[in-house]
């Protein structure tokens, strides 16, 4: 049976001081329980990522990078590399973020680019799909979802099996119409879009399909977050504005029990 997953995704957030305020509250949650029902990871801004280093090392609170570049070094001012991530103890970087894609003009092909690279600098890539509103009332969503997702699987698979291949992957369906709008898809239509997902990657790989975790990413607060885990394809969750309240983020943790 796979685990559940809860990943805190603080965007363009903190300072040292609400960091610290945060992540010792976390702690002392995850403390306070025999044993943790999902595995919990943060994805913090670049500078920060040295004291998620230093305050989460010897907790059950892995850390990450919200984007990776997808050179390995270079002249490419502004940029941070696998290799750079890797130097902090990152374990996760999410790739291809709706925000990413919108703002920055990022393609499916850049994405996969940015995978290759985390792969192989021994990181799980958190890659984010997901469908626009006019899309999703279009009845576009598994073609532009299975779109974005194709040239990411052969790019991992291009990657290697050195590398760990698609089983290396997590995903993330997180419909841009439920990201910080209050909306959240129904669980029946999240969870019809994770086995939609899942049998993308059977179709490469049927092994690697019962090992990858796919989360759910879409106004994941604490009085839904348990409605969404009792769906047989949603593996945890990818929390943005809850994860910023201790409280919040470690009652979605607690709903994976």
């Amino acid at each position: 049976m796979r685990r559940k997953l809860v990943v805190g995704n603080w965007k363009m957030n903190g300072t040292r001081t609400e960091n610290a305020s945060l992540l010792s509250e976390v702690l002392r949650a995850c403390e306070a329980v025999t044993a943790l029902p999902a595995d919990i990871a943060v994805c913090a801004p670049a500078p920060y990522l040295a004291q998620c280093q230093q305050l989460l090392a010897a907790s059950p609170v892995a850390w990450g990078a919200q984007d990776v570049s997808a050179h390995a070094s270079g002249a490419y001012t502004g940029e941070v590399s696998a290799a750079m991530l890797s130097d902090f103890a990152c374990r996760y970087v999410i790739v291809g973020h709706s925000e990413r894609r919108a703002y920055h003009g990022e393609s499916n092909e850049l994405v996969a680019q940015k995978v290759q690279h985390a792969l192989g600098a021994g990181l799980t890539p958190i890659v984010c799909v997901g469908e626009t509103l006019a899309q999703f009332e279009a009845g576009q969503a598994q073609a532009v979802i299975g779109a974005q997702l194709e040239v990411v699987l052969q790019a991992a698979l291009e990657a290697g099996r050195r590398l760990g291949g698609l089983a290396a992957l997590v995903l993330a369906y997180e419909p841009v119409w439920a990201i910080g709008t209050g909306k959240t898809a129904t669980p029946q239509i999240a969870q019809d879009v994770h086995a939609f997902l899942r049998g993308k990657l059977a179709e490469r790989d049927t092994l690697a399909a019962d090992k990858v975790q796919i989360l759910y990413g879409g106004s994941v607060k604490p009085d839904n977050a348990r409605e969404l885990f009792a769906m047989p394809d949603i593996d945890g969750a990818l929390v943005g504005g809850a994860a910023l309240k201790a409280a919040d983020f470690m009652a979605i943790v607690g709903a994976a029990g």
